[in-house]
């Protein structure tokens, strides 16, 4: 699996961020400069603006380094597009750490190649809401530069079809290396849900672009909608789990069935891994809002 080191012990601090948003450079309804000041003030520590490279937008990668202070810094990338899918006319596929002047696709190339030619260039792939786009497991497969996928999509919670944990299990069971993060996908149009709704916690040494990029990569990071994941340990055959109070702790993985605490106000616990054999676990906290926090994927062998 990905995860060979959990991050929650590594140098450095978790970071706040967003990998998947829209500006008024595609179709989103804010610019830039008024998208970073949302999530800054919400007490984000980074954003991925990644609007449509379509040829009707001119192939944008909207460029954030004058938005970056001190405090708050963005990653260059862009959302990008080719046919097609089994089901759908052309693919999603978030890049985030795209170098500037990244070509537009080619003619014929497919989204596969056009994920590759991105990974190679630097670029962080996550497989973009699979489920709202009614990827197939064999469309999944084919997507073989992902490093992650997006396992929460807040914009498609509208359509019912915000989670894709059942095809990122399959994916992972049958051995392929994969993270897993959430995302708001944030249009900010009017009829859109809020904002500022799903992230990434991603532990580096610093905010440094260069370092969120690498630790993203390396899958030192955890998601969210709401709970903070203190520590996750793996030893002696058990995980430990610390976390903001939650109502449920659950660990999942490569085999059906799973491990579950339930309680109020949770905020530890200790839950055997050997039901997964030497595939991966996972863990799930759900809080009392109904938030939740996932781990990447845990190896065992």
């Amino acid at each position: 699996m990905l995860v060979v080191d959990l991050p929650f012990a590594l140098p450095g601090r978790f970071w706040r961020g967003n990998l998947h948003t829209h500006t008024d450079r595609s179709d989103g309804a804010l610019p830039p400069q008024e998208v970073a000041r949302r999530y800054r003030e919400a007490g984000y520590d980074f954003l991925a603006v990644t609007d449509h490279f379509r040829a009707a937008y001119g192939f944008p990668l909207t460029d954030t380094r004058a938005l970056r202070t001190p405090g708050f810094t963005t990653l260059l990338g862009a959302e990008l597009h080719a046919p097609r899918t089994e089901l759908s006319s052309e693919w999603h596929i978030i890049a985030v750490g795209l170098p500037l002047g990244f070509p537009p696709p080619e003619p014929g190339e497919s989204g596969p190649a056009l994920a590759r030619r991105a990974r190679a260039a630097g670029a962080f792939i996550g497989m973009a809401h699979p489920a709202a786009s009614l990827l197939t497991l064999a469309d999944a497969e084919s997507l073989d530069a992902a490093h992650a996928v997006e396992v929460h999509n807040a914009l498609s919670a509208r359509e019912d079809r915000a989670d894709s944990w059942h095809l990122t299990d399959i994916l992972l069971t049958r051995g392929h290396r994969l993270g897993a993060y959430a995302a708001d996908d944030a249009h900010f149009q009017p009829r859109d849900p809020p904002a500022c709704a799903a992230w990434v916690q991603v532990r580096a040494r610093s905010l440094d672009p260069r370092a969120l990029l690498a630790a993203l990569k390396a899958g030192h990071y955890y998601a969210s909608t709401g709970p903070d994941l203190h520590d996750v340990a793996l030893h002696d055959g058990m995980i430990t789990v610390r976390c903001s109070p939650v109502r449920k702790i659950l660990l999942t993985g490569g085999t059906p069935g799973a491990q579950v605490i339930e309680g109020d106000g949770l905020t530890e616990c200790s839950l055997p891994v050997a039901m997964f054999g030497h595939g991966y676990c996972r863990v799930t906290v759900e809080d009392a809002t109904a938030g939740r926090a996932w781990t990447n994927p845990i190896p065992l062998s």
